[in-house]
């Protein structure tokens, strides 16, 4: 009776190109390649210890705080709550002290800036009627050229007065005068002397105001015009969107006068 063989695995051919691998050396690429190349899962779970590691410090800390006031009797722990309510009650009316002395500061500082923009606005419209500066706006020209007769003092004068009720601003006479309501008219000889400077015709008043007001001050019945004329002088009124003023009075100190303390 023929021995039975034990049937044996083919190798590999002699034209295969493929060498035997141990079983070993494949177990151990595996281990090396799953050390090296962690999976997906692996980094999940790393992750996850890691949080519960976090979670589990940040426990044990609390724990800890908490262990501050866990030997206190209940009165003490009364008379802590009673010493931060307290000392909250103290910083809110400190907070409201100080917001009471800012508010109040920014109520003064506007006060004064309100004050002082009032006074200088002040001062600027007494110095324009005061003819200590030079001005410039809307107004009209007076041209006043004698013809048959003289203009009188009283005359000018006169024109003056309706152009101020008109609302006139500034006024100059012949680009050297400065009008305001000390000027002084006197006949002379040849012409006018106005504040002392002589003057002859033609005068050239320049007048800054509501141009349409002033040229109606001058046009009304038995107004500035009609007395101009009865001089013998021809008028002529042209209104201008801009009319400049340079000349200027010097501030003359009052001999009697002293301004009075505020009540």
């Amino acid at each position: 009776m023929p021995e039975p063989t034990t049937p044996t695995s083919p190798g590999p051919g002699p034209g295969s190109g493929q060498d035997p691998v141990p079983a070993e050396e494949t177990g151990r690429a595996r281990l090396r390649r799953a050390l090296l190349r962690p999976s997906r899962s692996q980094v999940v779970v790393a992750v996850l210890l890691a949080v519960v590691a976090f979670a589990a410090i940040v426990q044990v800390q609390t724990v800890e705080d908490d262990d501050t006031y866990a030997g206190y009797r209940e009165q003490d722990l009364v008379n802590v709550l009673s010493g931060l309510a307290g000392a909250s009650r103290r910083a809110r009316a400190e907070i409201t002290r100080l917001e009471t002395a800012r508010d109040e500061l920014v109520s003064d500082t506007d006060a004064e800036r309100v004050a002082l923009e009032q006074a200088t606005s002040e001062a600027d419209s007494l110095s324009i009627l005061a003819g200590l500066v030079p001005v410039t706006g809307p107004g009209i020209r007076i041209t006043i050229t004698e013809v048959t007769g003289r203009v009188r003092a009283d005359t000018m004068l006169n024109m003056v007065q309706g152009l101020r009720i008109a609302s006139a601003e500034a006024m100059q006479l012949n680009g050297t005068v400065r009008v305001v309501a000390q000027t002084s008219f006197t006949d002379a000889e040849g012409g006018l002397v106005v504040d002392g400077q002589q003057l002859a015709a033609p005068y050239v008043v320049d007048v800054i105001g509501d141009p349409s007001a002033l040229a109606g001050a001058m046009s009304i019945l038995e107004g500035p015009r009609v007395d101009l004329q009865d001089d013998g002088a021809e008028v002529e009124v042209v209104t201008l969107s801009s009319l400049d003023i340079e000349s200027v009075r010097q501030p003359v100190e009052p001999e009697f006068a002293q301004p009075a303390d505020p009540q």
